[in-house]
Formats: C-alpha cells, structure tokens, sequence
C-alpha cells in the first residue's frame, strides 16, 4: 500500500507540468495524424489521465490543437529571436543553428505545427497563420533594426512578400529534412541562410 502510495505521489504534476505533458501527447499525434483522425480519448489514455481532466485544461479538440500550435509557435520564435546591435547576416547563421536543432529535436512538434495548415477546422487554420505572421514579423524588425536594410527596405511590399516566400520554402526542406536527411544541419543551414540573403538582396 505504501509503495503504492509513493508511485502515486511521484506521479502528481503541477498543473504547468500536467498542461506540458498533455501538449506533447497531442504533439506526437497530430505529427502522425490528420487533425480529424485524431480522439481526444486517446490522447488521453497515453497521458494516463480522465478524458474529464484533458477537458479540464482544453475544453474542446480545437482548443487542445491550437495549444499545441501555440507552444510549438512560442518556442520557435524564442530560438529565432534577434539579438539587437548585432547585424542580421552575422546573427543569421547562429539563428539557423537553433532553428534547426529545435526541428531536430523536436520534430513531432514541428510537424505537427505545420499540419494546422491542413486542418479542415478554420479557427485552427486562424491560429497557424497568426502564428506564421508572427516569423514574418520578427525577421522584418531585425532587418529593420539593421543599417544595411532599415525600416524604408522593409517597408517595400516585394521584400514582405519574399520573406514569406523564404517561410515557406525553409519549411519544406526542413520538413523534407525529417523525412530524408540526405544533407548534414551545416549544410541545411547554408542553403536557408543563402536563400534569404538572396531574396533580401535581391528584392
């Protein structure tokens, strides 16, 4: 009884811990599964709690989902924050290295992250594109912030654009990436760092 006892209490989280835990379920299977294939219960079941308790913290799946998208989002916009005074072409390798070692290790997040996009539910779709916004908008206020650009090259709506183009192209090759890693990360990360400096200069 008392070991019993013990295990149970080894086993109580805090709430943050409980929250955390549950997000890396859903993590895991929304990088697996599509959106609609996936049941709170079994959710649920691999966290080892009530389906009650996962509604306590999520009432709904979608708010379970755009949890998930969140934290995937918060995280990747801390890897990738500007470091103010330094230049963009100087901090842009350092950036990479994070960014892609937080792909690497985190990847069921990552995936399932860029599977909001192809969630039929619209409010999910909402929070993936707000989430993707805040990217653009982060790398727009370090070229800002930097001489080399400054606030007049950023304000053009070519370069907005190619930023969002570059987005969605480092995406695809780090989702390609997971699924075949043919190229080494330094060599990922010379290709994602080329090709924004080619759209920056260029646009």
């Amino acid at each position: 009884m008392a070991a019993n006892q013990g295990e149970r209490t080894r086993r109580r989280l805090t709430t943050e811990q409980r929250r955390e835990q549950l997000l890396t379920v859903g993590a895991r299977l929304f990088s697996e599964h599509p959106y609609d294939e996936v049941r709170i219960e079994r959710v649920a079941e691999i966290a080892g709690v009530s389906r009650g308790l996962l509604y306590h913290y999520f009432p709904t799946k979608r708010d379970f989902f755009a949890g998930v998208v969140d934290r995937e989002s918060d995280h990747m916009l801390r890897m990738t924050a500007p470091r103010p005074g330094v230049p963009v072409r100087d901090q842009l390798t350092a950036g990479l290295d994070a960014y892609l070692e937080y792909v690497r290790e985190h990847a069921h997040g990552y995936r399932a992250f860029h599977r909001a996009d192809a969630a039929g539910d619209q409010a999910v779709r909402r929070v993936y594109q707000r989430a993707l916004a805040a990217q653009e908008r982060q790398i727009l206020a370090a070229l800002a912030a930097d001489p080399e650009f400054g606030p007049v090259v950023v304000a053009r709506p070519e370069l907005r654009l190619a930023v969002r183009g570059w987005l969605a192209f480092t995406t695809s090759v780090c989702l390609e990436w997971l699924r075949r890693p043919e190229l080494t990360r330094e060599q990922l990360r010379d290709l994602c760092a080329r090709a924004l400096l080619g759209v920056v200069d260029g646009a």
